[in-house]
């Protein structure tokens, strides 16, 4: 499963790597058109903008720290995939979105000296993004919710095998 969960990032690493080259050559910076209009109020749009930081402009300038820290994460990840210390599924494809999504936008830092972000969506005050952001942020808050219900269940269970050693000591008292 890790294998193909690895194929997928790299697929998607390649979409990812495609539609920045497309905007890169075919706009300039902070150049916008709608893809999604209701009448004078744009949906969405695709914008280009040129981010030397992290997520929301954080760190901007730090292109060292974040190729350091994005390298280092990605190892870190990619090390516990393919040691076999993640056996369950979900947590698999989770990782490996987290995987496509920082090597996609590492490849930039590292060719570009800036991640090309072009997705904009313009109903919420949000930051412009790319294929790279969501397969991270998809990935990462699947992760979290996955790492949630299992400590739920967990938990649960524990309680349940509490509760059936009361009874079964109370049964061996009587």
């Amino acid at each position: 499963m890790v294998y193909i969960a690895l194929a997928v990032a790299a697929g998607l690493i390649g979409l990812d790597q495609l539609t920045k080259f497309l905007i890169d050559s075919n706009m300039r910076v902070h150049e916008s058109f709608p893809v999604i209009a209701i009448g004078d109020q744009h949906i969405l749009n695709i914008t280009y903008e040129q981010n030397t930081g992290a997520a929301f402009s954080i760190l901007e300038g730090k292109q060292f720290l974040l190729i350091i820290a994005t390298t280092l994460i990605i190892a870190a990840v990619l090390w516990a995939l393919l040691s076999k210390r993640v056996k369950k599924t979900p947590y698999i494809w989770a990782m490996s979105l987290i995987v496509a999504g920082g090597i996609g936008n590492l490849i930039d830092r590292i060719a570009r000296g800036f991640v090309v972000d072009f997705i904009d969506v313009k109903i919420i005050n949000f930051a412009v993004f790319n294929v790279a952001d969501i397969c991270a942020v998809v990935g990462a808050i699947a992760f979290l919710l996955f790492v949630i219900v299992d400590e739920i269940k967990e938990s649960k269970a524990k309680k349940e095998n509490e509760v059936s050693a009361e009874e079964e000591m109370t049964i061996t008292d009587k």
